[in-house]
C-alpha cells in the first residue's frame, strides 16, 4: 500500500499530487500496490475523478481509530494541515519508505514506484 497525506484537500498541490498518483495507478497495480489518499470523509465525486479509492485510514489498515496523529504528520498549527508525506507499506504493515517533500508533488508517486520496483526485483 502507498499511503499519502497532504496539507489541504482541493488545493493546487493536493490535486496535482493526487492526479499524479492517478496517472500512475496502472504501474502501482502492476506491482501489487494500492495508492490510498488519507481523507477523513471520503467523497464519492473525488473517487470518480481520481479513479481510485479515498478511504479512511482506519478502514484501510483494519484498526478502529488511526490517522495522521499516529503517523506523526499532523502539524502543530492545525490550520496548516498535515505535512506532505507518503508511506510505502508492505503487506506485513512494515513501513518500507517514508517520502517527504512539501514542494515536489510528483516526487511522492515517483519515489514510491522506485521503492516498489526495487522490492519486486529483489524478490
Amino acid at each position: 500500500m502507498v499511503l499519502f497525506f497532504y496539507p489541504g484537500a482541493m488545493t493546487y498541490g493536493c490535486t496535482r499530487e493526487s492526479c499524479h498518483f492517478r496517472d500512475l495507478h496502472g504501474e502501482f497495480q502492476a506491482l501489487g500496490a494500492q495508492p490510498i489518499r488519507h481523507q477523513r470523509r471520503p467523497r464519492r465525486k473525488a473517487e470518480e475523478v481520481l479513479g481510485y479509492a479515498l478511504v479512511r485510514l482506519s478502514v484501510a489498515l483494519g484498526y478502529e481509530r488511526i490517522g495522521a496523529e499516529q503517523f506523526d504528520v499532523r502539524r502543530r498549527i492545525a490550520a496548516l494541515g498535515n505535512r506532505r508525506t507518503t508511506f510505502v507499506i508492505d503487506t506485513d504493515l512494515r513501513v518500507l519508505e517514508v517520502i517527504h517533500s512539501e514542494v515536489s508533488m510528483a516526487s511522492h508517486a515517483d519515489k514510491a514506484l522506485e521503492v516498489l520496483r526495487a522490492r519486486a526485483s529483489a524478490a
